[in-house]
């Protein structure tokens, strides 16, 4: 009988080495994928396996941390599944049309996004959605946006909504005031105008796709992909008109709207496969082979994915036309002037970088709306003057609106630039300032458009 039981503990033994070293060979194929990350992501991979045989869930002891890895509960995160967790209102019946989204399409989506099917979107991107100001305010017609890498998305956005605002739907420059303090229904409608308008335009104004969340689940993990509980929900709605895409936006705007919906995710889908796959990869150059790119724990986007929303394609620089890069390769700029602009000013940019400066087509856009990056944070600068980029007697001295997102800020800043004034550069130093005085950076950004400029902040304290 002893003999018996040893035998058995015997047999048992060798079946668990045989799995241990089934699963170790099973595992080979992901060390090149975890040497990016370094030994401790592979650890906490493969504790997840152990844990979860089938690999398709994490368990309920698991969590992520900022950057979409996963780690064992106790690491001072909340659990995956409250992150992934989506309001009723914001997930439509798997009946509703469409078609579901296949493995190869969600490994496709996940490779342009981050290179890879391992990562997945963080935290801040997750609770990221298109929400307004209250209604009837002075920033009823701005979104809410918070920090992280989803913010560059909400405000390239904000600059197509104060297009619909100012210059679309009335069809002429219209008052100020009159414009954005708008109803619940203007934000709805001015927010369903700007997403179709950005996913049209990236259809090359022939087909839109929009991506929305199912309660079905369409695509199961394996060890080539890691799923997210989301992507793998996703039905496609192709649309072939651009009303039918405005209206169809507008009827499931919860979707994107509704915290919890992760509706900036959803609408970078929708603009990757309006632009399609074969598109991206070949507006896309040697310098940029994904759109996303690990910052600070978490993922921002590269300048691909504005270019997406300012230009219709993902061009990945902000130069002029094409260049030569430093090893003679192409690179890949903006090839025509868009509706909204784009200027970027930061403390350590370097004139003498060409491949760096924002050409003419981003800096005059043929409306006077500019996307700003300063310093790496995105605010919008606006001018209700249709006229400012197309008159030079309108130049010489003109208003701007400015808008930070940022949570001081109650009331779009007012300011005024002359831009034959030049006193501001006497005693000017290399730094951005002159004796007394050191000029913001909001001013500075203005300055790589309008050079010569003095800014007038119209009695508004300077924040940003």
């Amino acid at each position: 009988r002893t003999m018996q039981v040893s035998d058995q503990e015997q047999s048992s033994r060798e079946l668990d080495l045989e799995e241990i070293t089934r699963k170790i060979s099973f595992l080979d194929k992901w060390r090149e994928i975890f040497s990016y990350h370094g030994s401790v992501c592979f650890i906490f991979w493969w504790w997840h396996f152990i844990q979860n045989h089938d690999g398709n869930h994490a368990s309920a002891d698991e969590t992520e941390d900022a950057a979409g890895i996963p780690q064992p509960r106790g690491q001072g995160h909340l659990p995956s599944s409250s992150l992934c967790s989506i309001p009723k209102r914001s997930i439509i019946s798997s009946k509703s049309g469409g078609f579901p989204i296949s493995l190869a399409m969600a490994t496709k989506l996940r490779q342009s996004l981050f290179g890879n099917t391992i990562h997945v979107f963080s935290y801040d991107w997750k609770k990221a959605h298109f929400r307004f100001h209250e209604p009837f305010s002075d920033l009823a017609f701005t979104l809410e946006v918070g920090k992280g890498g989803a913010r560059s998305i909400q405000m390239a956005v904000q600059g197509f909504i104060i297009k619909d605002l100012l210059f679309t739907r009335k069809g002429k420059d219209c008052n100020f005031h009159s414009s954005c303090t708008i109803s619940k229904r203007e934000q709805a409608q001015a927010l369903a105008a700007a997403l179709a308008g950005i996913l049209w335009a990236l259809g090359e104004a022939e087909k839109a796709t929009v991506c929305l969340v199912t309660e079905d689940t369409y695509v199961t993990s394996n060890p080539d992909y890691w799923g997210d509980d989301f992507t793998e929900r996703l039905q496609l709605f192709e649309l072939l008109e651009k009303e039918a895409t405005e209206k169809f936006i507008y009827d499931h705007l919860q979707c994107f709207q509704e915290e919890g919906s992760h509706g900036v995710i959803l609408f970078l889908y929708s603009m990757i496969c309006s632009r399609t796959f074969e598109r991206l990869q070949k507006d896309l150059d040697a310098s940029t082979t994904h759109l996303l790119q690990p910052s600070a724990g978490g993922f921002r986007c590269r300048q691909a994915v504005l270019n997406m929303i300012l230009t219709g394609r993902a061009s990945p620089n902000v130069f002029n036309g094409c260049q030569k890069g430093k090893s003679q390769e192409i690179l890949h700029g903006v090839l025509t002037r868009s509706d909204v602009g784009y200027l970027r000013w930061g403390k350590d940019t370097s004139e003498g970088d060409r491949l760096s400066q924002v050409g003419s087509r981003l800096k005059t856009p043929k409306l006077p709306i500019w996307l700003c990056n300063i310093n790496g944070n995105y605010s919008v600068l606006f001018s209700t003057n249709r006229q400012l980029l197309s008159d030079w007697k309108v130049e010489r001295r003109f208003d701007l609106y400015f808008y930070s997102g940022q949570p001081p800020q109650n009331t779009p800043v007012h300011l005024t630039v002359d831009t034959h004034s030049h006193h501001w550069e006497r005693n000017q130093h290399e730094d951005g300032h002159v004796a007394g005085r050191r000029f913001s950076p909001v001013e500075m950004v203005i300055r790589t458009k309008w050079r010569e400029a003095t800014i007038n902040w119209n009695g508004t304290i300077s924040f940003f």
